[in-house]
């Protein structure tokens, strides 16, 4: 484990699932399958376990601009928190999926937005809790009675135009995380134009992680950013504003407290083409 405060592994989470200062989020969902997450918890979760849809918890409507999945309205958002008992700055969240942390870390970065930072994601997702034969359940969790009140951190967050003043600063690194492909413009199977925003450099997502969904070594981690860890920011998009915080866990586990959430990434980038 590089850092409880970031993640924890699926034999932590099993000797603490009674704790009831821990409040534990299935975040499962499927882009080519809206439904397919909620189904899946359904069917079986982490006992104790609530369900956060990505379209309905963890974005809001889209519009015109601001991506595919802008960020939820941060008052909706507090109070599906505080319903399922969620405290503000004590209560201890722990997101997972089963799709190497792309929905966790959604997850996960919207907490510490929201000025709460104790939230972890868990290790290798949840076919690694189902692989290690821990108890699942298709018991449907009860609401429980939370208190959160947001403490919104906007250095976190860049917008259209914050990205358009610094992406050719010295100072500045602009990332891309989709696929290479993706951001090479030579395959684009979601959004109307295919390219990347100029400037920007690639790290796909899937890197953070091996292909089973667990995280590489803190060593790892730095040296996946070694050739821009010294920029004063690093502004990180994807498609839609989702995988790119899986690139932001990165940073945090590689000690890189630069990096910020361009939310509307390429999808509201290009509504203005």
């Amino acid at each position: 484990m590089v850092d409880i405060q970031l993640f924890v592994s699926p034999a932590w989470l099993l000797e603490h699932l009674n704790n009831l200062q821990i409040v534990i989020v299935d975040c499962r969902f499927s882009l080519v399958d809206p439904q397919l997450g909620q189904k899946q918890y359904q069917t079986s979760h982490i006992p104790g376990s609530y369900y956060f849809d990505l379209n309905q918890d963890l974005s809001s409507p889209v519009g015109k601009h601001g991506g595919r999945h802008p960020l939820p309205d941060i008052n909706n958002l507090a109070q599906k928190l505080s319903a399922i008992g969620v405290n503000s700055q004590k209560t201890l969240v722990v997101a997972y999926d089963d799709s190497r942390l792309a929905f966790a870390s959604r997850l996960w970065w919207l907490l510490r937005y929201l000025g709460h930072e104790q939230v972890v994601v868990m290790d290798g997702g949840f076919t690694a809790w189902e692989k290690a034969g821990y108890p699942v359940t298709d018991v449907i969790s009860q609401p429980r009675t939370g208190n959160f009140t947001p403490q919104i951190q906007t250095e976190l967050l860049v917008d259209i135009e914050a990205v358009k003043n610094r992406q050719d600063s010295p100072q500045v690194a602009l990332v891309d995380s989709r696929e290479g492909d993706r951001y090479r413009g030579e395959r684009e199977p979601i959004d109307k134009i295919a390219g990347h925003i100029p400037g920007a450099v690639n790290y796909p997502w899937q890197e953070v992680t091996d292909s089973s969904g667990y995280l590489l070594s803190q060593l790892q981690q730095r040296q996946r950013w070694e050739t821009i860890a010294t920029a004063k920011e690093i502004l990180v998009y994807c498609g839609s504003g989702v995988t790119a915080c899986v690139n932001l866990l990165s940073l945090e586990l590689a000690g890189i407290h630069t990096g910020k959430l361009y939310a509307g990434s390429w999808s509201d980038w290009i509504s203005y083409m």
